[in-house]
């Protein structure tokens, strides 16, 4: 099996230098890189677990990265970390540390450094073969009733009918995931349509390699229960984003990222069918992500996953054809994304009642509230974009996004 290394440095060609003397030793490793102080900060739940080793490089090697290395070491089963000091051992030596190597030298000693990878890899799999095989091995990847390898649950996130959501640390894409465990696969003879949802969304996901768009990283079946392992968003979703005052240009900024994962989704046919601020997830950059593609629909698919005029959606953010349970295209997802454009800019839903049916009626039959006039050169985009005949709105994502660039060119 090939090593697996993460390499930290606060420096881009301190971590190529690193790179560099690593690979030639173990030129078939795979090595993932992090910048110190520009990637987001680790979870307090990551272990590391799916690394052979990390390695700090410390050019010069500050105290912020010295206690970096030693908190990292400090973590439950955080993997061994290799701090390599680019200056002479100092007098007096600092302490040992468990799990810490520390190699000084005002140049890289590759010898050195192959010997503490090598050492470093051995005690981490050690370690890691007494865990799986200890008293409490299987608390380490029991997720409710289910088993999952190569998963270490850290808590539970949230349950449906459909499925539970755990947060977990993947050992195989080596970080903290979001794991949805479906509650059973059912018998081939008897496919539920829920579950033929769940395939559904890591299948289109897996297939759009797109930044806007959530990454999957892992789909399995484990003691008849299926689950996907996708990317996790410590930075919450849009609708916690929105309790706060979200600023025009952002809001503007944020529509035309939105727009960009659409776009990408359309191009290959897919619907999302449930577009919604809970639906938008942020990272710690400021970008979004559309995620949860359980109500996506593939146009050409042969198979409908609804039943004639069923109704699929959020009231609050449906489009007059999906709440009549009449044919959608794309244009429907646009409504939906304009009815969050509209919530951005003035903090209200566009639309409101006793009952999710007045709220159906009211965007099939009724006027959005005019925008204040502070916010009157966003009109001609909400116009369209909640337009109630899909003729009249902008008629593909692609379309929209030129109508925002434009906006953006005259200030």
């Amino acid at each position: 099996m090939s090593p697996r290394f993460l390499l930290m440095a606060a420096r881009t060609e301190h971590l190529l230098l690193v790179r560099k003397h690593v690979e030639i030793d173990w030129p078939d490793a795979e090595l993932v890189e992090f910048r110190v102080g520009e990637d987001p900060p680790f979870e307090p739940e990551f272990a590391a677990a799916g690394f052979d080793a990390v390695v700090i490089a410390a050019v010069p090697p500050t105290a912020e990265l010295q206690a970096l290395a030693l908190g990292l070491c400090a973590r439950i089963e955080f993997a061994p970390v290799v701090l390599i000091a680019l200056e002479p051992m100092p007098a007096p030596a600092p302490p040992p540390a468990h799990g810490l190597y520390r190699i000084y030298g005002r140049k890289i000693d590759r010898d050195a450094l192959k010997r503490a990878l090598a050492d470093a890899a051995r005690a981490h799999r050690q370690a890691l073969a007494q865990l799986r095989t200890g008293r409490d091995r299987d608390l380490r990847y029991r997720f409710g009733s289910v088993m999952i390898r190569g998963h270490r649950c850290i808590k539970t996130v949230g349950t449906g009918g459909m499925c539970t959501i755990y947060l977990a640390e993947s050992e195989r894409a080596g970080r903290v995931v979001v794991l949805k465990v479906f509650n059973q696969v059912p018998d081939v003879s008897d496919r539920s349509v829920s579950f033929d949802r769940f395939l559904q969304e890591y299948e289109i996901v897996a297939g759009l390699a797109h930044e806007n768009i959530v990454r999957i990283f892992d789909l399995g079946i484990a003691d008849d229960h299926a689950y996907i392992a996708m990317e996790h968003f410590p930075a919450g979703d849009l609708r916690q984003r929105m309790k706060a005052p979200v600023a025009d240009a952002e809001a503007l900024a944020y529509l035309s990222q939105i727009a960009s994962a659409l776009e990408a989704m359309h191009a290959v046919g897919v619907l999302h069918r449930d577009l919604k601020p809970a639906n938008i997830m942020l990272r710690n950059d400021g970008s979004l992500c559309v995620i949860d593609f359980g109500l996506a629909k593939t146009n050409s698919s042969a198979a409908e996953l609804t039943g004639a005029r069923e109704i699929f959606g959020t009231p609050y953010y449906m489009s007059p054809e999906q709440g009549h349970a009449e044919p959608l295209d794309e244009r429907s997802d646009l409504y939906s994304l304009g009815v969050i454009f509209y919530e951005m800019l003035t903090g209200q839903k566009p639309f409101k009642g006793a009952s999710a049916m007045e709220v159906i009626y009211k965007h099939k039959r009724t006027d959005p509230p005019a925008l204040a006039p502070r916010l009157s050169a966003y009109e001609p985009l909400l116009s369209r974009l909640l337009a109630k005949d899909p003729r009249d709105r902008f008629q593909s994502a692609r379309e929209l996004r030129a109508a925002i660039d434009a906006l953006d060119a005259t200030g």
